[in-house]
């Protein structure tokens, strides 16, 4: 019987690994131990170098977190070389942020919404019926994936707008004020992505999730009845 503590450790292990590490041993080889950006990027980018390798090698399968964030960090590493311009380095992070929401888009267009991954820890809850149940909506219910890939899409094309926006204040606004107005940016594009997506796919995902555990109905008739919002991506 799987229990709460392994449903958690299931559905977060993989984002811990292929996000929260790379990126937060990024920020503490950079600030923590003074550690140039070059040097940081190249050692982060190892958790996701051998997991998208393993994924390859052992699990006949690509790892698209991991490959995403290894991508990322190579351009980052590639970005890092150009230095002498101040405005060209701040927009080294637009950069990057062009770079994920290009994967997101492409792994919508596709059929393998990247954000998935993200999102079905806060729908689940480490609840083993909960999981059961996204599984079977996943698999029998077109509302579902429509709204699962819904979800990817707002972030990807967030993320896109936020790339404009920062690229336009970099080269039309003072660098101090770009210094500080970048970060306000990004924090400000993820609340409001965050709200966006949750309105529009996370909310209906969990109506139709907690319908599914109250009636027991075949996971496409519980979805039809609950239904989702009229913005949906084709496929």
């Amino acid at each position: 019987m799987t229990t709460n503590t392994g449903s958690m450790k299931k559905n977060f292990g993989p984002l811990l690994a292929d996000v929260a590490v790379p990126i937060g041993s990024y920020y503490l080889l950079k600030s923590g131990f003074g550690m140039g950006t070059v040097a940081a990027l190249g050692w982060s980018s190892v958790v996701p170098a051998v997991r998208t390798v393993w994924g390859v090698v052992a699990e006949r399968k690509l790892n698209a977190f991991a490959a995403l964030i290894l991508f990322v960090n190579v351009v980052g590493l590639l970005l890092s070389f150009v230095a002498g311009d101040p405005r060209l380095m701040l927009a080294k992070d637009s950069g990057i942020s062009s770079a994920v929401g290009i994967g997101i888009l492409v792994s919508v267009v596709i059929g393998k919404p990247m954000m998935t991954a993200g999102m079905k820890p806060f729908l689940v809850k480490g609840d083993p019926e909960r999981e059961a149940a996204f599984e079977r909506l996943l698999g029998g219910s077109v509302a579902f994936r429509r709204a699962e890939r819904r979800f990817s899409l707002v972030w990807g094309v967030m993320l896109l707008a936020e790339c404009v926006a920062r690229i336009v204040g970099v080269y039309t606004l003072p660098v101090d004020t770009m210094v500080w107005l970048g970060t306000v940016v990004m924090i400000g594009t993820i609340a409001v992505t965050s709200v966006v997506s949750g309105g529009v796919a996370v909310g209906p995902m969990a109506e139709m999730i907690d319908a599914e555990l109250k009636s027991g109905a075949p996971a496409g008739a519980v979805a039809a009845s609950v239904g989702v919002p009229s913005l949906a991506v084709a496929g």
